[in-house]
């Protein structure tokens, strides 16, 4: 498939209908997210009603109708989605691309009774979902959890504590990765599980509708069916699945977020007159304008490419996500910045949205693997494939 070729009309009318969506029902509340650190209920009860918990699921899953038939269009249609979401407001799309992650790691690897249970349950959006990976002194090496999980009987008993858990004070179900005696292994954790405490962290740098939170865990019991995959596939299977698929949603993300910097961007400068003429027309100008339209089209173009990689589910899905994600996420940095630079002194002032897309911005090289693991993770897929 041809990533640089038009649009399909199904891939078009997806793209408009995600940005229709976004526009109307997540953007005017994207200052009030940031400020008052919370997603309002009406905005995920719109996200629910125009489907999109179910997207970027199998449709045996309970995704939508018409994602076996063309894999490759559903994960574009994905991409649309998480593009028009961070263009709207990058909480919002931090908290559906959890959902996604910890949601996509069960679908994959779910046995038959736990996706018969929980699928109807998360594509329907009535629950939510997160990945409890990280912990206080553990963050890009999961193979080192502390958190540790015995078993007990024909079940487990779990103890330990997560930290930096997007969506932690407000999801509903977590994928929870924990060591074992038989290695890694992930479990359901359901929020109202006896001995799970949540402890919201307050006052974030950006990104503040994440509702961030520390899970401490102590002696909880979970049942066996709360196993998801084989002991020792933790990491290296269950993990990797929603790590995947949260670089490919972010990078995505990145593109929307990066994109609303450059619409603010190009309206201030053909409004913003100085020395007699429109700052627009200044080549000083131009420049930082030719730059971040260039580098947004270059990130889109390789979200594409991932996601075609994805639909085909090719060799090649790991690392296009990754690179995806490690252009994207510094691109919106620098696009941010441009912008901001673009506005002055209004960049910095509480009247335009660009102080706040400044700090989202820069939660994008920290969050789903930052920018030097995804150097290491990048060179290492290159010294896999080897000399040409």
């Amino acid at each position: 498939m041809n990533i640089a070729a038009e649009v399909t009309s199904a891939q078009a009318e997806a793209r408009a209908h995600w940005q229709a969506v976004a526009q109307a029902e997540v953007a005017p509340f994207a200052r009030q997210i940031d400020r008052e650190a919370a997603v309002p209920e009406a905005v995920m009860a719109a996200l629910r009603e125009a489907g999109a918990f179910a997207s970027g699921f199998p449709e045996a899953f309970g995704g939508p109708a018409g994602a076996q038939g063309d894999p490759v269009g559903a994960a574009l249609a994905h991409g649309a989605l998480h593009e028009a979401l961070g263009r709207a407001s990058a909480s919002v799309q931090g908290v559906l691309n959890v959902h996604h992650m910890g949601g996509s790691a069960l679908a994959r690897w779910g046995s038959a009774a736990q996706k018969a249970h929980w699928g109807p349950l998360l594509t329907s959006g009535a629950t939510r979902c997160a990945i409890a990976i990280t912990e206080p002194e553990v963050g890009s090496d999961a193979t080192a959890v502390r958190t540790r999980a015995e078993v007990d009987g024909d079940g487990w008993v779990v103890s330990g504590e997560k930290a930096w858990i997007t969506c932690g004070a407000s999801a509903d179900l977590f994928v929870l990765i924990a060591a074992s005696a038989a290695g890694p292994v992930a479990l359901l954790l359901p929020r109202e599980a006896p001995g799970l405490s949540i402890a919201p962290i307050p006052d974030m740098l950006g990104c503040r509708g994440y509702a961030m939170a520390r899970l401490i865990l102590e002696d909880v019991r979970l049942p066996g069916e709360a196993l998801l995959g084989k002991p020792g596939f933790g990491v290296s299977h269950v993990a990797a699945t929603g790590l995947e698929s949260g670089r490919h949603n972010l990078a995505w993300g990145c593109v929307g977020l990066a994109e609303a910097c450059r619409q603010a961007a190009l309206s201030h400068v053909q409004r913003r007159a100085q020395f007699g003429e429109k700052i627009a027309e200044f080549q000083l100008v131009q420049q930082l304008i030719a730059r971040m339209s260039t580098e947004i089209h270059a990130a889109r173009l390789m979200c594409r490419s991932a996601a075609v990689a994805r639909g085909q589910r090719a060799m090649t899905a790991a690392k296009e996500a990754t690179m995806a994600k490690y252009f994207a996420s510094t691109m919106v940095g620098r696009v941010a910045k441009d912008a901001q630079q673009l506005h002055g002194a209004a960049g910095i002032g509480p009247k335009t949205p660009l102080e706040m897309y400044f700090r989202d911005a820069r939660i994008m090289e920290v969050i789903e693997g930052t920018t030097q693991i995804l150097e290491v993770m990048i060179a290492r897929f290159s010294y896999q494939e080897g000399p040409a």
